[in-house]
């Protein structure tokens, strides 16, 4: 893979300084225009400048002209937009939150993201710091498969950058992703602008000594390099040394330049907080002078010129832009068509009621297996998954029928696992990543809420269709606080993800199905106490059975009581169910987002009472959600107060008799019950 191709072609830097130079231009005349005009006059309501960043940005931008290279970037970029084709206007409509910007006013003017056109895609930029370095691991992952597993040719010579400042080398992403990187030797570039400090604190707090290339020099698998990416000979030095390294496929690379903070974090940063010399060493760095140096007065004064002119010209078409459509604002957070996408639904799914049962995982396995056979571009990976087939036995001889490029163990780090599923994603991949135990995704859940965020953020333009595999719930012979954590209500209430919570082999199979066939993110979730469990076993429904989100099953038929629940406690509710012959009518739910709302209310209109039971927790638990709809939707209907039967807030203990004491049991529900159908 390595040497030059057509789509890698460098441009030469030293030849083009007037170039580069109207590009640093554009980005720091209309940082000035929105510090000195906009900001005042509260047209931009948040101002990130990049003064003093924008060489080493351009520089790299010129060198991103394959077609499949990417990068992530973060809220001081804006140099680097303008330079990979956004326009100054676009630039403006974005700070302005006009329509035709980035994100049509959803996000902050400089959260950019920018498909390819014709060179490098620029991934959706997140708000948490360090969230950028995963997601570049991901689509660096994703041009190996491509080119070499797929032998997509176009994706040969192809790289991915994440670029970041000083403050994002302390955090879990940078670490995760140089993890990833290094240890499988990916084409990944990071790009430190390394300008002192993180808001206030200095970047001695942020690595030892304050420097991160130094500190790393020894890691292994990692080329570094360090200059100032002040000097533009120095700089276009190093940005094509380092691009080519990895470029050249001889592994990742980190480029740290120093590079100096010209303003304050935003535009409400006085920085009072730095001394006065410290302040006349960074304005001795400012590198439009350095470039102002190299054109000469006369040329740079006549490009001065151009630029602001551009630039007023820019301005009066952005004002003169519409406001984004307020009832837009709510839009696109999912696809517009159900989870599974081309997929002609049926009114009512059907499974075959005979034929060898199994049970619940492995039935996952299957629809792991017959997606793979069917999809090259479906990975499956995540701790122990590889040769080991998953702590609970999901991708057991996965590996060995598909191979260690589609399913293979990664490095014990949820927000890698899962940042490195949402780059590949947007890179055109399927991944279904698993986390062991759902308490070990609390870690990555910033990541999370990115994932599903970024069809909204980018107005449709980017979207990561992950479906992340989750066993939860308490197990059948014990609990404990940390393998048996649920919570499956702040999923359901983070934001774009599909949720799925299936009490049986054929549900899961039906389910998982439409979620890897799916263009939204998905959460699937297995209840531990139901992967081997014999309640749980169902005849395999087919390798071309799929099962709609939002519509749940009916298990009994009653007429005074609607209970509803989903997971484990499906069973406890039957065995419950058993004391009131045709009183109950039950319904599983089997998915969360979107849940069935009419035939719950329609059910509670015909019994006038509501039972809920699920075993998170009672305060916060989804069940007040369903409780809410409930009384809004058929309150005349009631008969007596909806009810909830849900654990107690507290975790689940590791002795059973203590288990017994939070979680809900059949004796629990059973009583619940018959008070409510005494009311």
């Amino acid at each position: 893979m390595g040497g030059k191709t057509e789509q890698t072609r460098v441009p030469e830097q030293e030849g083009s300084w007037l170039e580069v130079a109207r590009l640093v231009l554009r980005s720091r005349l209309l940082d000035e225009l929105e510090e000195r005009e906009l900001v005042p006059k509260g047209l931009v309501k948040y101002q990130f400048s990049a003064k003093g960043h924008e060489l080493a940005q351009v520089l790299l931008a010129k060198h991103l002209v394959h077609a499949h290279d990417a990068a992530a970037v973060y809220y001081r970029s804006r140099p680097f937009a303008l330079a990979c084709g956004l326009s100054l206007e676009e630039a403006l409509r974005s700070s302005l939150a006009r329509q035709g910007s980035m994100s049509e006013g959803r996000d902050v003017g400089v959260m950019f993201n920018l498909p390819s056109r014709g060179g490098v895609t620029i991934l959706p930029t997140a708000g948490d710091v360090g969230s950028q370095y995963a997601p570049a691991a991901g689509w660096a992952h994703a041009i190996l498969y491509r080119a070499e597993v797929l032998r997509e040719s176009s994706w040969h010579g192809a790289v991915a950058v994440a670029c970041g400042g000083d403050g994002s080398v302390a955090a879990n992403g940078f670490w995760a992703a140089l993890v990833m990187a290094t240890t499988l030797e990916l084409p990944m570039l990071f790009v430190i602008e390394d300008n002192g400090r993180a808001i206030s604190a200095p970047s001695r707090l942020q690595t030892p000594g304050g420097n991160v290339a130094t500190n790393l020099r020894g890691f292994g698998n990692l080329k570094v390099l360090d200059g100032r990416g002040f000097e533009p000979e120095e700089t276009a030095r190093l940005v094509a040394q380092a691009v080519g390294w990895v470029r050249g496929r001889r592994g990742p690379c980190l480029l740290r330049l120093e590079v100096p903070r010209l303003a304050g974090h935003t535009f409400i940063d006085t920085q009072a907080y730095r001394e006065l010399e410290e302040l006349r060493r960074e304005q001795e760095k400012d590198p439009v002078v350095r470039l102002q140096r190299v054109l000469g007065e006369k040329s740079w004064q006549q490009l001065h010129a151009e630029v602001q002119e551009e630039l007023e010209q820019a301005l009066q078409k952005a004002l003169a832009a519409p406001k984004p459509h307020p009832e837009k604002a709510a839009t696109g957070v999912f696809a517009p068509v159900a989870p599974g996408c081309g997929l002609q639904w049926p009114e009512v799914a059907q499974r075959p009621a005979e034929g060898p049962r199994i049970n619940l995982v492995e039935g996952v396995r299957r629809v792991l297996a017959s997606e793979l056979a069917a999809n090259p571009r479906l990975l499956v990976f995540g701790e122990d998954v590889g040769v080991k087939g998953g702590v609970h036995g999901a991708t057991l001889d996965l590996q060995r029928q598909f191979g260690p490029e589609r399913v293979f163990d990664t490095s014990l780090s949820e927000v890698g696992i899962l940042g490195r599923a949402e780059g590949m994603a947007m890179a055109g991949l399927r991944p279904v990543p698993e986390i062991q135990f759902r308490k070990y995704a609390d870690p990555a859940y910033d990541t999370l809420v990115d994932i599903g965020l970024v069809r909204w953020r980018t107005a449709g333009r980017f979207t990561a269709p992950v479906v992340v595999r989750m066993p939860l719930g308490f197990g059948r012979k014990t609990g404990d606080p940390w393998h048996s954590f649920s919570a499956e209500a702040v999923y359901a209430h983070t934001l774009g993800w599909r949720i799925a919570f299936p009490s049986n082999a054929a549900d899961a199979v039906g389910l998982l199905r439409a979620a890897v066939r799916g263009q939204d993110p998905v959460i699937f979730l297995e209840h531990r106490a139901l992967l081997d469990a014999p309640e749980a076993r169902r005849p395999y429904p087919g390798d071309d059975y799929v099962l709609p989100f939002g519509v749940a099953e009916r298990l009994l038929v009653g007429d005074r009581v609607t209970v509803v629940t989903w997971g484990a406690m499906v069973y406890r509710c039957l065995a419950a169910a058993g004391g009131f012959p045709g009183q109950v009518e039950l319904w599983d739910l089997r998915t969360l987002s979107p849940w069935d709302r009419e035939a719950v209310v329609a059910s509670v209109k015909k019994t006038g009472r509501l039972l809920v039971v699920h075993e998170d927790t009672v305060t916060a638990g989804f069940g007040g959600e369903i409780v809410a709809c409930v009384v809004k939707e058929a309150f005349a209907f009631l008969d007596a107060p909806p009810v909830r039967v849900a654990s107690q807030d507290c975790p689940v203990p590791y002795d059973a008799g203590l288990a017994d004491a939070v979680v809900p049991t059949v004796g629990k529900i059973r009583d619940e019950l018959s008070r409510l159908l005494r009311f």
